[in-house]
């Protein structure tokens, strides 16, 4: 078994695409129509990721609360790379907001972004064990 897909719930099919393509750097895996608004829709770092994320357009009003926070806060995503310094300044260059300076950890390098809608993620190049 393995996890293929995180939901995550954002403001707009669009606006997600646009900012998770754009930005970041993902491929548009799938954009599906499933009929009264709603879409499948599959986004991925390029590479051999195998975990994708699946942008949910909040449909309620409770739902577009969780926008931005389905975590309370605490870094959501994990986001790993091969090379940090490369990819730290393409993602700068394309206008990704860094809540800090890269810092060295035991586990490796790792600097915390926020995304379009205020989630918090780990953009980590792990230590070789």
């Amino acid at each position: 078994m393995r996890i293929t897909s995180v939901a995550l719930v954002v403001r707009s099919y669009d606006e997600a695409i646009a900012y998770y393509t754009g930005k970041l750097g993902f491929a548009l895996i799938e954009d599906t129509p499933l009929g009264g608004g709603k879409r499948w829709v599959l986004v991925a770092p390029p590479g051999p990721s195998g975990t994708r994320l699946l942008l949910a357009e909040a449909a309620t009003e409770e739902l577009a609360t969780r926008v931005g926070n389905q975590t309370g806060g605490r870094v959501f995503l994990f986001l790993e790379t091969d090379d940090f310094k490369r990819d730290y300044r393409a993602l700068r260059s394309r206008g990704v907001e860094f809540l800090e300076e890269p810092r060295e950890e035991p586990y490796g390098t790792v600097a915390v972004f926020r995304d379009l809608y205020g989630n918090k993620w780990d953009f980590i190049e792990r230590r070789a064990v």
